[in-house]
């Protein structure tokens, strides 16, 4: 695992939280703002923070089109919040010349949580992180988040809000496609290790 270079797209947002959790996992990573810093990586995590600077800072910074042909060609990658838009293919309530990756064959509305329901906490069952017998849930943090509205055919679901959620009960805010990953929620933020976890051993095969 010592070998593997994990890069953190760090143009705004939540770069340091990630960085914490990927060294208390042992696993070494840099911070990625130019087409060059993708070179050599392993994956790639797209961290939460304000989507549409993020993408105003990806274009300025020439990182947009290498980005996204590192995606298409299999880099492995993981979306928080903000990166759940990113790698969205389609993203709602947002500026017409906002980036949208297109990684995962999804439909986002951008701070759906922010705007219609106040942000909150909660604990997901995701099956999918279940190494070995019962697993307690994850501890979720929705900060002005997204939601998604639409999923595609290949697109596998890993988290819903649960039925004690009220009105967002049922709503998707984990989804996985190929090599690609996102969570509208914050597991940096709570002390969560094991979406990372999941991401490494799964998808970049560390």
């Amino acid at each position: 695992m010592a070998q593997e270079t994990i890069g953190i797209l760090a143009l705004q947002g939540n770069v340091a939280e990630h960085g914490y959790v990927l060294d208390q996992l042992g696993v070494p990573h840099r911070k990625v703002r130019l087409p060059r810093d993708l070179e050599g990586l392993s994956g790639l995590i797209l961290p939460g923070g304000e989507s549409t600077t993020m993408s105003k800072l990806m274009v300025f910074n020439e990182l947009e089109d290498p980005l996204r042909e590192a995606l298409r060609d299999g880099l492995p990658a993981y979306g928080t919040c903000a990166g759940m838009i990113l790698l969205a293919d389609e993203v709602l309530d947002t500026r017409p010349d906002a980036v949208s990756l297109g990684a995962i064959d999804i439909t986002v509305r951008r701070n759906a949580f922010g705007r219609q329901v106040d942000s909150f906490e909660t604990g997901l069952d995701i099956p999918q992180l279940a190494i070995s017998g019962d697993q307690p849930p994850v501890h979720a943090a929705f900060i002005r988040a997204p939601w998604v509205e639409r999923v595609g055919d290949d697109v596998e679901v890993l988290a819903r809000v649960p039925e004690s959620a009220g009105e967002t009960a049922g709503t998707v805010v984990g989804v996985r496609q190929g090599a690609a990953m996102a969570t509208s929620f914050h597991p940096e933020s709570t002390g969560e290790t094991r979406l990372h976890e999941f991401f490494l051993r799964e998808l970049v095969g560390i």
